[in-house]
């Protein structure tokens, strides 16, 4: 039985907007900001660490030091018509150098 081709082989290529969808306000993310300098965003599904890395650089003007990243699935939600899932999504926590900092909050 051949294998499928994985999505992530392909050489996909995102520009910066496409990368980085929305920066998650929540008041854990603000802690963290104020705390470690770290920011937490809503990424494309298929965009890797690199990846966002440069996006973040590019767009924020800053030095980015790490990426953590999450797939987070969608959750079962009852609705009128039965039972629906909510959408997968990636999420990053984005540690800046000290040097630097966003004002997204």
């Amino acid at each position: 039985m051949p294998r499928c081709k994985d999505v992530t082989d392909t050489n996909l290529e995102l520009e910066p907007y496409q990368i980085i969808i929305r920066p998650i306000v929540t008041e854990k993310g603000v802690f963290h900001s104020g705390a470690n300098n770290t920011y937490t965003f809503e990424v494309h599904k298929l965009a890797s660490k690199t990846m966002i890395k440069e996006a973040i650089e590019k767009l924020y003007d800053v030095k980015v030091v790490s990426v953590n990243t999450q797939n987070r699935k969608g959750k079962k939600r009852r609705t009128r018509k039965g039972i629906g899932v909510t959408r997968s999504w990636k999420k990053a926590m984005v540690t800046l150098d000290p040097e630097h900092r966003l004002d997204i909050y």
